[in-house]
């Protein structure tokens, strides 16, 4: 395997190739559309776990799985000499390794929250050993019926220890050394393989003409003087949710974008689910966005100075390469531990819950007056931009010696 000279097929559903690849990648890089089988359950546009309703999550993956005679199909027709799979699909290693292929997962989680849940697996009753890590116990609960949840009778903690077990030598995972070194070596202990992070995997923003008006928009405000408040594509905030967010903006005086999300098929119009009067309050001061903004060019933007999130890893990883300090307001799963894990960084302030487990107005407004523009928040900004410029100085480095480990491994299996 030349690594210069490599051919990469990236399998994906139909409802997620949105865009072509561009000419300069297109000799390297193909598209290779993906079926899953039809079930009355799950059409076609629920095929993805963007917008997906949380009670047919366990069905997609039954669909996945029985989706594995059709991945055998194209791995015989493509012949690749190495399968790289997401979390959560054993199936697919199974697959490849019955072809002869070796196959490495891909994690897309951070190390500290997958070595938090592993250590709740392989250790029952054993603290994590990070203390600077707190966890609510709300949030425990939260991960632990993620932990057992099953689909096709399968436990989904027994299905990420095959698909663990499953990867050859090493795992991938979508981090980089210099926010979690130490969680990264724990994961290692952990899984009894080596730990290769690949970075932060952030496209650089691409100049086009759609959504011209977000950004021009911007281009009218000065200097980090205004929010960026996105709560990704797989969830959806309540109107309680939705009413405080719009109150805490409201106090804060800052500028905002804020991309607001309805599920699939529910007709809900913005101004009906803000607060009344809120869009003429705000005026000019603030623009919502529905389903979608370009989130990446946004946060590049000099104009932008905070983002309000809920702490997604993805988010996080955008938000660390552009230098924007974090206002974390986490929802489930792993964004509780992501905030915190960014707290201890240094580059992120979390809202903290009321005692009725609410979000409050007044401290939303609080925590973005502190992370944006006062005094005693110039730590936070400082540090968003000392590791955003760290990043840019190290380059593909990561990147290179991942490259160096896939080599390595497709040569090992020849």
């Amino acid at each position: 395997m030349d690594a210069n000279h490599s051919k990469i097929s990236v399998l994906m559903l139909p409802c997620s190739i949105r865009k072509r690849i561009t000419e300069k990648y297109s000799v390297s890089i193909q598209l290779v559309e993906f079926h899953l089988p039809s079930l009355p359950q799950l059409p076609p546009h629920y095929h993805t776990t963007n917008g997906l309703p949380a009670h047919l999550m366990s069905t997609l993956k039954e669909a996945f799985e029985m989706a594995s005679p059709s991945f055998s199909n194209i791995l015989k027709t493509l012949n690749p000499h190495l399968v790289i799979y997401d979390f959560n699909q054993p199936w697919a290693a199974t697959v490849a390794l019955s072809h002869n292929i070796p196959a490495v997962q891909f994690l897309t989680f951070g190390a500290m929250f997958l070595s938090f849940a592993l250590n709740s697996v392989k250790n029952p009753g054993v603290e994590f050993p990070f203390p600077s890590i707190h966890v609510r116990e709300p949030e425990r609960v939260m991960i632990r019926h993620m932990i057992q949840a099953s689909a096709n009778g399968v436990k989904d903690e027994d299905r990420i220890l095959e698909a663990i077990g499953k990867s050859c030598d090493i795992l991938l995972i979508k981090s980089f050394r210099e926010i979690e070194q130490k969680y990264i070596d724990y994961l290692s202990v952990l899984v009894k393989k080596k730990i290769v992070p690949v970075g932060a995997l952030v496209q650089d923003p691409v100049n086009e003409d759609e959504h011209t008006e977000i950004i021009q928009w911007l281009d009218k405000k000065s200097k980090s003087s205004t929010l960026f408040v996105s709560f990704g594509s797989e969830y959806f905030l309540s109107k309680l949710e939705m009413e405080e967010i719009a109150h805490g903006l409201e106090l804060s005086k800052l500028n905002f974008i804020w991309v607001v999300r309805f599920p699939v098929g529910e007709k809900t119009r913005v101004e009906e689910a803000m607060p009344e009067g809120f869009l003429e309050r705000v005026g000019e001061r603030g623009m919502v966005v529905e389903k979608w903004a370009p989130q990446a060019k946004i946060l590049e933007h000099s104009s932008t100075g905070g983002f309000v999130s809920h702490c997604g890893w993805s988010s996080i990883m955008e938000s660390i390469k552009f230098g924007v300090p974090i206002i974390g307001l986490p929802i489930h799963i792993d964004q509780p531990l992501n905030a915190r894990l960014m707290e201890e960084v240094g580059v992120c302030v979390e809202v903290k819950r009321d005692k009725n487990e609410r979000f409050d107005r007044d401290e939303i407004a609080k925590v973005i007056r502190k992370v944006v523009v006062e005094k005693n928040g110039e730590d936070i900004r400082n540090k968003a931009r000392e590791i955003s410029e760290n990043m840019k100085m190290k380059g593909d480095e990561e990147i290179d010696g991942v490259v160096e480990e896939l080599v390595q491994l497709c040569r090992k299996w020849k």
